[in-house]
């Protein structure tokens, strides 16, 4: 409609310029108030006007141009500025006409006239164009306005969300200060009831049984007993509802929960809770905790009575993230709680490791000091004694000497087995006991024991019984040390304790029909057979010799409250050697529960007896058909300890040798590089101080000789590596202490027999 009316006007101004074009020239000679001269003088002056009026007018559109950012109507604006111009320029040479004027100007005002119409009809059907766009930037300027007013909006919701964002960054860095849950939910009360504006806060929790909600946590101060006798059910209405209410629950003015937050009779206003998962962990089992299924408490928001408050989302956000971040600073507080439990049972852990750690190494030292004395003041003089007599052993001797002699061998043998024992065993152990199981003569054997046993009862005034089943098998194979060991402590255990009665030692042949019971301790029942035979050993005191012997027997084993003697470091080593031997040994005791017997049942493989060369072996003794010449054999000895070393050159020196001897490793050396004839065989000792014997084997060895020496070794060690190291060091041979003529015979025969 705009667009038909703005048609019509421009028609209407075409058709008024062609009626004025036909009525042609006025005639000014009328008479008037005005004259021709003063009317020829106003339109003088306002053509003037007008053309100065018209030449600013372009400057000012040009500037409106300039500074503005209209750049698709920028042409419309330069094509006003001519129309304006050339109108002006009209009106300026029109001031001109008004008096006598050449032909001239008369041309230059028809010129400007033309192209003033020219300019002006142009102008006028560009609006035509212009209004409809016009029209549209004002349509995109009302939408525009309207987006500008949306981004005003949500620049206002940015804000508040920055605002909440920064009380939920203020609130969550005062909650995460502390680690304690008492100083967390404190710290949240307060300020969340700055934030909020809040009358009070209150923090419900679950009693242990999880029946009740209790109030444990108010900013406004309560006495405690009052705060702590206030309780909820936990089957409320609201509280379940609450607890299934994952945000927050505004609650009703009625609510028994709002009441009790609030404090007062007087009821509050719209009063907010949410739930806060408590969260627990178990105790740590070699790894991640595992989270036990999570309680809920309670965090109830109470506004002022007079505060008409209406919940914004944005403070229900505030509450919900600060609810979140609590939970997560308690679940922290429980972790780290459990934490410091676990640390500190660590760390007493810690302390009674370290406690038991100084109490083993002061065990080991002082054991290894036991160890250094054992062998410096019983197991070297007891080597020297063996050594001295097993010289004696090859001497004419009486009888009665000869037995004496062979009984302090054989005793010394048996200490000698077992200091070795106590000094390579520090615990009860089958993997670091071993048997020397080989044929020997049991009767021989028993006949021993019972001398020494003879002589112990005769030292103490015991009288002495001792009794031989003809039953009993003679050749069979056993360790003969360590039964030997087993029967002398049968019998020391019998004499400890008392001071007068009579012992019988009998040794019968045991069968298991014959004894009339079956032993169920026996583990090899089934291997009866002929090459088999189970030997009886026991040992009796009584009063008097006429006293008849108790028919009552249990099986003797270490028992908590059992007497000194079963639990004592031998008796257990006994134990263990019996049962290795596939063996048994229990007492019998009396009507004071003392035990006044001992009986121990052995298994023995029967050794058969072929040849009188087989006779030679199990009596343990080497013959050959010549004895070995061991006259002129040059001999270099080498040991630190100057008794031994004087028993062994004893030795050596019955066995026809010349010998050298010095007294460590760094001396051997010296002296087999500066002997005027060399040695032909090297005996040293491996446990020799600053230079051991394998260095020393190893130098000798890489001397540059024609001949080298053969080289023995002499050890008080029973470990089974010893011989391979030997080897690699070059030696030739190894002689276990303690040293005895005949095993030093046997061994330089071998070596000097091989070499």
């Amino acid at each position: 409609m705009l667009r038909a009316l703005c048609h019509g006007v421009l028609i209407f101004s075409l058709l008024l310029s062609a009626s004025a074009i036909e009525i042609g020239r006025c005639s000014c000679d009328v008479d008037s108030l005005w004259s021709i001269e003063t009317i020829l003088q106003c339109q003088k002056v306002s053509d003037f006007l007008i053309a100065a009026a018209y030449f600013s007018i372009p400057l000012e559109l040009i500037y409106f141009a300039a500074c503005s950012n209209l750049i698709p109507f920028k042409w419309i604006v330069f094509q006003f500025g001519a129309f304006i111009v050339l109108c002006g320029l009209t009106h300026l040479l029109n001031v001109f006409t008004y008096e006598p004027h050449s032909f001239l100007l008369m041309l230059s005002l028809t010129v400007s006239k033309f192209f003033t119409a020219l300019v002006s009809f142009a102008t006028s059907i560009t609006l035509l164009t212009l209004i409809p766009q016009l029209l549209r930037v004002k349509v995109r300027e009302n939408f525009l306005r309207i987006k500008a007013w949306e981004l005003d909006r949500e620049v206002g919701k940015m804000k508040r969300q920055e605002e909440a964002s920064w009380h939920v960054r203020m609130l969550t860095h005062e909650i995460r200060k502390s680690l304690d849950r008492h100083t967390i939910l404190y710290t949240t009360l307060v300020e969340l009831s700055k934030t909020l504006g809040l009358q009070n806060c209150a923090v419900w929790m679950p009693n242990e049984n999880k029946r009740e909600m209790n109030l444990t946590h108010e900013l406004r101060q309560r006495n405690s007993s009052s705060m702590y006798s206030c309780a909820i059910a936990i089957d409320d209405p609201d509280v379940m509802e609450i607890k299934e209410t994952k945000g927050v629950k505004i609650l009703r003015p009625d609510c028994v929960l709002a009441s009790a937050s609030s404090g007062s009779r007087l009821e509050p206003g719209d009063v907010a809770a949410i739930r806060m998962p408590l969260l627990k962990v178990s105790n740590f089992k070699g790894g991640t905790p595992e989270i036990v299924e999570a309680s809920y408490a309670i965090l109830v928001l109470v506004p002022p009575r007079d505060d008409s408050r209406v919940w914004s989302s944005q403070e229900l956000e505030i509450v919900e993230v600060v609810a979140d971040q609590v939970a997560v600073a308690l679940s922290h507080a429980a972790v780290l709680e459990e934490s410091q439990m676990m640390r500190d049972k660590l760390m007493e852990q810690n302390r009674t490791l370290l406690h038991a750690k100084q109490s083993a190494m002061m065990a080991s030292e002082a054991r290894n000091t036991f160890q250094r004395a054992m062998s410096q003041g019983m197991r070297r003089p007891i080597h020297s004694i063996l050594g001295i007599l097993s010289m004696m052993q090859h001497e004419k001797l009486s009888q009665e000497q000869r037995l004496a002699v062979d009984t302090m061998a054989k005793t010394g043998s048996v200490i000698s087995t077992l200091i070795n024992d106590v000094m390579g065993t520090s615990t009860i152990d089958n993997e670091r006991l071993s048997l020397i199981m080989r044929p020997f003569q049991l009767h021989s054997m028993i006949k021993e024991a019972a001398s020494v046993a003879r002589c112990l009862c005769d030292c103490r005034g015991f009288g002495f019984a001792f009794q031989v089943d003809n039953a009993v098998p003679d050749r069979v194979v056993g360790d003969e040390k360590r039964i030997f060991h087993v029967i002398l402590h049968m019998l020391a255990t019998l004499l400890n304790g008392r001071d007068e009665g009579f012992v019988t030692f009998r040794v019968l042949s045991y069968k298991e029909d014959k004894d009339g019971q079956v032993q169920e301790w026996v583990p090899w029942k089934s291997r009866f057979s002929d090459g088999y035979a189970c030997v009886k050993f026991e040992v009796r005191i009584k009063k008097s010799q006429s006293d008849e012997p108790s028919s009552s027997t249990v099986q003797l084993a270490p028992k908590p409250n059992s007497e000194g003697f079963e639990m004592s470091l031998n008796f257990n080593l006994c134990k263990k050697f019996v049962q290795m031997m596939q063996g048994n040994i229990w007492a019998v005791p009396n009507s004071q529960g003392i035990a006044e017997s001992i009986t121990l049942v052995i298994q023995f493989r029967l050794q058969p007896l072929t040849s009188a060369s087989d006779v030679g072996e199990a009596s343990g003794l080497l013959h050959t058909s010549s004895a070995p010449n061991f006259k002129g054999l040059r001999v270099l000895l080498a040991d630190n300890d100057d008794f031994n070393r004087a028993v062994t050159r004893m030795l050596l020196e019955k066995l026809g040798c010349c010998v050298s001897s010095v007294a460590s490793g760094i001396e051997c050396l010296s002296s087999f590089s500066t002997a005027a004839t060399p040695f032909q065989l090297v005996i040293m000792d491996l446990d020799m101080p600053k230079m051991d014997g394998f260095e020393v084997a190893m130098r000798i060895r890489k001397f540059r000789s024609r001949c080298w020496p053969s080289i023995v070794a002499l050890t008080a060690s029973a470990e089974d590596d010893v011989w391979e190291k030997c080897l690699q060091s070059g030696m030739n041979g190894l002689i276990r202490k303690p040293i005895t003529l005949q095993a030093m015979r046997e061994e330089l025969y071998r070596v000097l027999h091989n070499t």
